[in-house]
């Protein structure tokens, strides 16, 4: 619900900015039809919302009295509801990338009334800026303040935001007062040039500043500023629950085993990524378990599970590119505010993703998947090969350029009628390639250095019990076959288990 009586400008340091303060329904009618909007939000976190709700309301008018009205949304990652979910249910979204969550946005992709492109978050700001898109018409980007010498405080994510800024032909500002005041140095904001002028990034280490905590903006591109006082979207992450928990203790008996073999720092580990709900906050509940202190993060995403690491002091310095927190960790983040300042670090995605950085610091990759195969094609987007879910997120910039590539999973879904582990992956996103470490809550299948014969052992290995013969049998029968080849497959069930739950609502015979 947009609250048009706000009129605190006390935020807005420089004077020039005062005459651009409009209303949101005001800046929605600015932009036109068939516009390229970038938006700021990264997985919930700084997002604007007025102005989006403001363009669904415009839209529903206009489609009313018969008039066409699309645009095209860029994103850092998710949004909120009341940006992707209230855009969808308007019918007014033509494209849309690079990850959704939203069930009604979901729902236009995957009937194709909405064109959509999963792209790897680390790539997508360049491609923007260098013209692989078109123009960007407008940049509709969150803030939290404008300092006096006209800078951009940044809020509780950063995402694809100066990108959109530099590249968007006009920009519309939201200011959110209910953001913390306090986010004020919480950022590390860095410019890389394009092509071919591009240098390296000077980032040692995951606790190293190398910009400013201000975005920068063309004042003379600035068409509205819009006052807003939101929330970001709160996630309610799923109770740790016995499975998880397996997943968590199999991952620290891992890393013990690494430590052990000398392959990791001992009781340092190195920088670690983790992805996103109760599977990843288990993992990092393990590693606490396990006495884990005053490690590195370099992540994507912060979320509730580190929050509690930096509290308890396992985790020491955390970097990533937004905040992804329930309603308790916001109150715990407020209320401790200046002390997560010095532990934490929000950086632009190019930034937190990029695999030059991941590769070179020596980042430990832990990622979600829906599926693997025997051979260890991981599948992270389509269910059954052809609904996507999310996207690809950043999962493919850790796991093709980490020391260490981990991709965790219940070893079944949906009360057990589907295999996280099947003979052949529906839609592959990581190749075998890309997979060292693959763990269920039955333990874990290192994959480093087998052959796919050897890796289909393991696999079958961590696979749920109910399913375990199953996988045995096709893999027996691939390899009887007269020509079973590298990597035996009976390419006429391979897809199978698939096809039977299509059909039948289970994997199982």
């Amino acid at each position: 619900m947009i609250d048009n009586t706000i009129n605190d400008t006390s935020r807005i340091k420089d004077a020039r900015y005062l005459s651009k303060v409009i209303k949101a329904d005001e800046a929605a009618a600015l932009i036109p039809h068939k516009s390229q909007i970038g938006f700021s939000g990264f997985v919930g976190a700084g997002s604007p919302l007025y102005v989006p709700i403001a363009i669904a309301n415009r839209a529903q008018k206009l489609h009313a009295a018969g008039n066409e009205y699309k645009i095209s949304i860029y994103s850092g990652a998710s949004t909120d509801v009341d940006l992707d979910g209230i855009l969808a249910k308007a019918n007014c979204v033509e494209f849309r990338t690079p990850f959704n969550t939203d069930p009604s946005m979901r729902g236009r992709i995957n009937s194709g009334e909405t064109r959509y492109l999963d792209v790897h978050l680390s790539s997508l700001a360049w491609q923007v800026e260098c013209g692989y898109f078109g123009d960007m018409d407008f940049a509709v980007i969150e803030i939290s303040g404008i300092t006096e010498d006209g800078k951009l405080i940044p809020t509780t994510s950063v995402g694809n935001n100066q990108a959109w800024l530099n590249a968007a032909k006009k920009v519309i500002l939201e200011l959110n007062i209910n953001q913390p005041k306090e986010l004020e140095g919480f950022h590390d904001i860095y410019v890389q040039a394009k092509p071919p002028f591009r240098e390296p990034i000077p980032l040692k280490t995951a606790r190293d500043r190398i910009g400013t905590p201000y975005m920068s903006v063309d004042f003379d591109k600035v068409v509205a500023v819009v006052l807003s006082s939101t929330d970001d979207r709160l996630n309610s992450f799923t109770p740790l629950d016995e499975v998880s928990i397996a997943i968590g203790d199999n991952v620290a008996k891992f890393f013990a085993a690494e430590e052990a073999a000398g392959r990791l720092p001992k009781g340092k580990l190195l920088p670690l990524q983790s992805g996103i709900g109760n599977v990843a906050n288990a993992v990092l509940a393990a590693l606490s378990k396990a006495g884990y202190k005053g490690l590195e993060c370099y992540s994507e995403v912060i979320q509730d599970g580190m929050l509690d690491l930096v509290k308890d002091g396992t985790v020491d310095l955390a970097s990533a590119s937004a905040l992804s927190l329930s309603p308790t960790a916001v109150e715990e983040f407020r209320k401790n505010v200046d002390f997560y300042k010095e532990h934490i670090i929000l950086r632009p995605q190019e930034i937190s993703n990029s695999p030059e950085l991941v590769r070179r610091l020596g980042v430990v990759a832990m990622n979600g998947m829906l599926e693997a195969d025997i051979y260890g094609n991981i599948n992270s987007t389509n269910v059954m090969g052809t609904q996507m879910m999310n996207g690809i997120g950043g999962s493919g910039d850790f796991a093709r350029n980490g020391y260490l590539s981990l991709f965790l999973t219940p070893s079944v879904a949906k009360g057990g009628a589907i295999s996280a582990i099947v003979p052949f992956v529906s839609h592959i996103d990581h190749t075998e390639h890309d997979t060292m470490v693959v763990v269920t809550e039955y333990g874990y299948a290192d994959l480093r250095g087998c052959s796919p014969r050897q890796r289909a052992q393991k696999m079958i290995a961590i696979a749920h019990p109910d399913y375990r013969d199953m996988l045995q049998d096709y893999f027996d029968r691939a390899c009887a076959q007269p020509k079973p080849g590298h990597t035996p497959h009976i390419l006429s069930e391979a897809l199978s288990w698939h096809d039977r739950f299509n059909k039948t609502g289970s994997m199982k015979k």
